[in-house]
């Protein structure tokens, strides 16, 4: 499958468009002093650990989702490149 030069662009940035906001988010939810993340004790909440598996599941999301547009551009590219082919060079065939 082929994948076109803006869907690829798209993927790749929707994969570091996620990690920059759920890193962002994960920051700050630990330092969360509203009494949501963490209790008065200073444990976490079940609020903390339901965003935290959130995060975690949107960071491996993120990351697959980003890989294949990273893998979509770096083919597009290999295929503009001059000189590059995936199939080998054909024999030629010398008369003598």
């Amino acid at each position: 499958m082929k994948l076109s030069r803006p869907v690829s662009w798209f993927l790749l940035a929707f994969g570091v468009w996620s990690w920059f906001i759920w890193i962002t988010f994960v920051k700050n939810l630990w330092k969360d002093g509203s009494g949501l993340a963490f209790d008065a004790a200073g444990d976490p909440t079940a609020y903390f650990w339901v965003h935290l598996a959130l995060a975690v599941a949107s960071f491996l999301l993120g990351t697959a989702i980003g890989v294949i547009g990273f893998r979509g551009v770096r083919a597009l590219r290999r295929e503009a490149a001059p000189g590059t082919s995936d199939q080998p060079p054909t024999p030629s065939s010398s008369a003598s």
